[in-house]
């Protein structure tokens, strides 16, 4: 079963721009605080077909934090590219095409062995989705065919960034964010995290932490869905 030890250190971000700021703008102090005295951070740009453009956008950025950003797409040999890094930030886009191109080039493991280890793991949207056993509970629309759903198993739970509360007055007659997470557990045991736009996790010695601006909402198979809010610690729902 997946899940996280001592060693790993996550901080699992919603989504990267919150309504009414900029790239990373409500989670720029987190992210500071997370990375401390790290120098050089290795970014993968995988879910987005531009990739140029988005690491140009996360480099930009990560400098006005005080850290280099280097995009492993650039690297001819991108499992030694963590080597040389010391944290790893996955952003956010289509979590399929993002899951498929670590598998096509073979990353998936490395960067599991690197995080298991100690390496700090910033992830975004599609990039916290990954960290989770599999890419069951994503939003996002399989553009591409991954060979597997199976994702880098860091927490023992799923996650659903962009988490929406029903909207009452809606006319919309499709299901509702929480009932496709139910319908996920119909099928499937391991609990989920809905995490609002403005929230985040923070999982460091054993222990996961709600952090940002809203709350979340856990569900288990058999239970009541089960509201948090930051500063909340998780582990108790998640077990």
């Amino acid at each position: 079963m997946a899940e996280s030890s001592n060693a790993t250190r996550l901080l699992l971000i919603s989504n990267s721009t919150l309504h009414g700021s900029g790239y990373l703008d409500h989670a720029a102090g987190e992210i500071c605080d997370f990375l401390g005295d790290v120098k050089r951070v290795l970014f993968v740009p995988f879910a987005l077909h531009d990739r140029d453009a988005y690491a140009s956008q996360a480099r930009a950025r990560f400098a006005q934090m005080g850290y280099e950003l280097n995009a492993i797409h650039t690297s001819d040999q991108p499992a030694r590219s963590l080597s040389r890094h010391e944290a790893i930030f996955i952003g956010g886009g289509n979590t399929c095409r993002l899951l498929k191109a670590l598998y096509d080039q073979n990353l998936l493991d490395p960067i599991r062995e690197r995080v298991r280890r100690g390496m700090p793991y910033i992830g975004s949207s599609a990039g916290s989705n990954i960290a989770a056993p599999t890419i069951r509970t994503t939003n996002d629309m399989p553009i591409v065919q991954p060979p597997t759903f199976d994702a880098l198993g860091l927490v023992s739970f799923q996650i659903n960034p962009h988490y929406l509360d029903a909207d009452p007055n809606s006319k919309h007659k499709g299901e509702t964010r929480e009932e496709r997470i139910i319908q996920f557990l119909e099928e499937n045991a391991t609990p989920v995290v809905g995490l609002r736009e403005g929230a985040m996790l923070r999982i460091e010695n054993g222990k996961t932490l709600l952090k940002g601006s809203t709350g979340a909402r856990i569900f288990r198979r058999g239970s009541e869905p089960v509201e948090t809010l930051p500063g909340d610690y998780l582990d108790e729902f998640l077990s």
